[in-house]
């Protein structure tokens, strides 16, 4: 599904564990970014309370704001605070965004933690994915550092592959 305008809100980004520090790092290695880059939690809405300071009234479901990790939270989701304890944070409804609302709850229900780091798919110098073939032209473009690609109800998984990329072999995917 497609969004319009500058942020990925769910439905073209690359998303991670925002528990592990590692995420954000192979996050701006496939984007090709400085490493000191912050990356956006999207968390559920009903949850952005507990977790941030600074939250609007109506939330921020455009990533507009930035809001203030709690200071005993901050350890708990390193690869989404900034340095300074900020985070430009998009929070999920389950009455404007379902399936991305019913996944973040998926995630929160496995590690307790109600948000996943949200990055914009795309690589350095290009737009955010737009089509099916978009988004998996820049899959396979991309480092391995992307395992799983999800589109629409297929999961396509990169398989391990030796270093040398002249041993890639094209495979025929079936058309969109």
């Amino acid at each position: 599904r497609s969004e319009v305008g500058a942020r990925a809100l769910g439905s073209r980004s690359i998303l991670a564990d925002p528990r592990v520090l590692d995420s954000r790092v192979r996050a701006n290695v496939v984007k090709q970014r400085e490493q000191w880059r912050p990356l956006a939690p999207s968390v559920l809405a009903e949850r952005a309370d507990e977790w941030f300071d600074g939250v609007p009234d109506g939330g921020s479901p455009y990533m507009s704001f930035t809001a203030y990790a709690k200071e005993h939270m901050r350890e708990a989701i390193p690869a989404v605070v900034h340095v300074d304890g900020s985070a430009r944070l998009q929070t999920v409804a389950s009455s404007t965004a379902p399936l991305y609302h019913a996944l973040i709850s998926a995630f929160y229900a496995l590690s307790g933690v109600p948000m996943v780091l949200n990055t914009s798919f795309n690589l350095a110098g290009e737009p955010i994915v737009e089509s099916p073939a978009d988004a998996l032209r820049t899959f396979l473009s991309a480092s391995a550092e992307l395992s799983l690609l999800a589109l629409g109800d297929a999961l396509v998984r990169r398989r391990p592959y030796p270093q040398r990329s002249s041993h890639l072999r094209p495979r025929q995917v079936p058309s969109f």
